[in-house]
């Protein structure tokens, strides 16, 4: 059966082929199957035409695991790119450049011989405090699903398999096997799913489970997530797998609708074996279990495909070039008082200072990370793109300070999986900030984080800021270049920063008391606590606009340098589809970018519902003084709304507004429709 970016266009054969195999199964071959096999596979058996799988972390690149060596053959890949963070690929609000994105890290795959890739990640940038929101892909559904299905489509169309995780409601990592996340029907519907329905849509192969509990029960064991949430309301065809380490009770996993306990051992084989022998579990509830597997393998080609492609090795450089043009569409400009692109460098006398001028953020030990290869640091970067008449001081005193005619420091945070961190900066680095803006106006900050940090004490007072994110392995250069204006920058924020943390509608997600940690105990000597999403659909920028709370750098913001006017908005409804056009210009001296972004909102809502919420983006690069008429087109069932009282979606008739703009607080235009 070909394999396509769209996923497999037959499932009733595949599943056919499943159970003819399992036919040929022994009992204890198909209990061989419903667990991991060696960390990180699947279990084969090549002599009935089942060889093994190769599962690889992550999202930003293929993690290379030497240590798999020593306990079965496979010919690891030497390298592989360290691509920028996914909080980065999602600031490019380009869905196109995210195809590209996932198919680079798919040809990687290939090269190595690992069947599955174990992402995209779309859990949603609920909390800024979160450590692995750098693996997501920002707090907006229509965005994330949007950048996710163009990752899986790329990734999918070399031959590699993709799994979209966590299902769901994991947006905190503090003591994450301890959470129960408290979420409504409409609220899951509405928000958290959507990015995961947009992946399901897109073909994708597989999907993981959530290490938290949803509403009381955990997720890789419960028959409602999986068989309900998944497969029923969301259409899920494929295999589901447990995050590792992540189910208890092997009974309800085997009847959840589960199709493998990652990454497995012989005593939760042997425990599943016991229930069988005692009746408690049939054969054929092994078989239901197994057979989404070895269905899923067939049908996206696993099992009989070319284990290497070493020819593809040949398209690093390529790879590279993706990794670099993704640093530099999402590296986000936040304040630009005028200083920036930097400019007659020569006569300049910079100061550099600050924290990460050596270090790599491709690696801190945790699943997502990529060691990469040819990597540039901060200081490397500088040097190149400003020249050797640049001084760092690691502790610049005040008189330093004031003589530079610029002063560039460096801040943020190491996320990671499993932890989270203050939203505040420590109080030591955030005063060191608030005092070298202070003493020198023409301060550039800027921020290399996977999430929203507070910036709100010293952003005032700085020249510029930029948000760096995790650039990969050669993106130093790219955040580099937006100082000179080498780099016209276009990337947008996918995220809101917020002014405090207590503005957030998470400000409550650690239980009270609770304090940051820097080292894992164990979790389940932990007591389980509730993770409440009473702010329901006002999720992310929906809150800040609803609740009239200013933020400091809102959701979908972003600065160029170059000028852009939208002119002659025209909404027209036609049977299914919402058809915004508009006229963009670049009116300054730069080529250049802009993300024109559209939002809607219901007139008179019979429920609760944001202020706006995003429906359409286009990323559109002009030449300086160039212009063009542009569209983009909405479906009017993404006007719609979870009604939790008929378990369907709802468009109500009436008037709405469509608002066409450059962030959700910078709108140019409003136009009112009838549906």
């Amino acid at each position: 059966m070909p394999v396509c970016a769209a996923g497999p266009t037959d499932w009733d054969a595949s599943y056919d082929w499943a159970d003819a195999k399992i036919k040929e199964l022994s009992l204890d071959e198909k209990l061989d199957m419903t667990v991991g096999y060696e960390e990180f596979f699947f279990r084969g058996f090549p002599d009935k035409g089942i060889p093994c799988i190769y599962l690889s972390d992550a999202t930003k690149g293929v993690h290379l695991r030497p240590e798999l060596k020593d306990t079965i053959h496979i010919r690891q890949l030497e390298r592989s790119t360290a691509f920028p963070a996914p909080i980065m690929l999602a600031a490019t609000f380009n869905p196109e450049l995210s195809h590209e994105y996932g198919k680079a890290i798919g040809e990687e795959c290939r090269a190595g011989g690992v069947e599955l890739l174990l992402g995209p990640g779309v859990n949603l940038a609920r909390n800024s405090q979160c450590g692995r929101n750098y693996e997501y892909l920002g707090e907006d559904p229509f965005v994330a699903g949007r950048m996710a299905a163009e990752y899986i489509k790329g990734l999918q169309s070399t031959g590699t398999a993709a799994c979209i995780k966590h299902f769901i409601g994991n947006e905190t990592e503090f003591y994450r096997r301890r959470t129960n996340s408290v979420i409504d029907e409409r609220t899951l519907h509405e928000i958290y799913m959507r990015p995961f329905k947009a992946g399901i849509d897109a073909g994708v192969a597989f999907v993981m489970t959530s290490y938290n509990r949803l509403n009381g029960e955990w997720t890789g064991e419960s028959r409602r997530v999986i068989d309900t949430l998944l497969r029923r309301d969301l259409g899920f065809k494929g295999a589901v797998l447990s995050d590792w380490r992540s189910v208890y009770d092997h009974e309800k996993v085997v009847k959840s609708g589960q199709n493998s306990i990652m990454p497995g051992s012989s005593e939760i084989r042997d425990d599943i074996s016991a229930l069988v022998q005692r009746g408690i579990l049939s054969e054929s509830d092994i078989d239901k279990m197994i057979r989404p597997i070895l269905a899923t393998c067939h049908a996206f080609g696993l099992y009989n495909r070319e284990k290497y492609r070493p020819d593809l090795l040949a398209l690093f450089p390529d790879h590279e070039r993706v990794s670099m043009r993704t640093a530099e569409e999402g590296t986000v400009l936040l304040k630009n008082n005028g200083l920036l692109p930097l400019e007659n460098l020569d006569a300049k006398k910079i100061l550099v200072t600050g924290n990460y001028l050596d270090k790599n953020f491709n690696w801190v030990n945790a699943s997502a990370d990529v060691k990469g290869y040819n990597q540039i640091t901060w200081r490397q970067a500088l040097l190149a793109e400003l020249g050797s008449n640049i001084v760092f001081s690691a502790k610049p005193d005040d008189q330093e300070i004031r003589n530079a005619d610029i002063v560039i420091v460096s801040t943020g945070t190491v996320d990671r999986e499993a932890y989270e961190r203050p939203f505040s900066l420590p109080a030591a680095e955030n005063d060191r900030l608030r005092r070298i803006t202070s003493l020198n106006p023409n301060t550039i900050v800027v921020v290399f984080s996977g999430s929203g940090v507070k910036l709100t004490d010293f952003a005032d007072e700085a020249a510029a800021v930029i948000y760096g994110w995790y650039p990969g392995q050669n993106g130093m250069k790219a955040v580099a270049g937006t100082l000179t204006g080498r780099v016209n920058p276009s990337g947008k924020l996918p995220i809101t920063i917020e002014k405090d943390f207590s503005d957030s509608p998470a400000k409550d997600v650690m239980p009270e008391g609770a304090k940051f940690y820097t080292r894992l105990v164990n979790e389940r000597m932990i007591t389980p606590y509730d993770v409440i999403y009473d702010e329901g659909v006002l999720m992310g920028y929906r809150w800040y606009d609803t609740k009239d709370i200013e933020p400091l750098f809102p959701f979908g913001h972003g600065l160029t340098y170059t000028e852009w006017e939208i002119t002659n908005p025209s909404v027209k409804v036609r049977n299914n589809g919402i058809f915004v056009k508009f006229r963009l210009k670049n009116t300054g001296g730069r080529d250049g970018a802009q993300v024109v972004q559209v939002y809607v909102s219901e007139k008179n809502p019979t429920v609760v519902r944001p202020q706006k919420e995003l429906k359409g983006i286009k990323k559109i690069f002009l030449p300086s003084g160039s212009s063009g008429d542009f569209d983009i087109l909405l479906d009017t069932e993404e006007l719609g709304f979870y009604d939790s009282g008929s378990n369907s979606w709802k468009t109500n008739p009436g008037e709405y507004i469509v608002y066409i703009g450059t962030s959700s607080r910078d709108i140019i235009h409003e136009v009112k429709i009838k549906i």
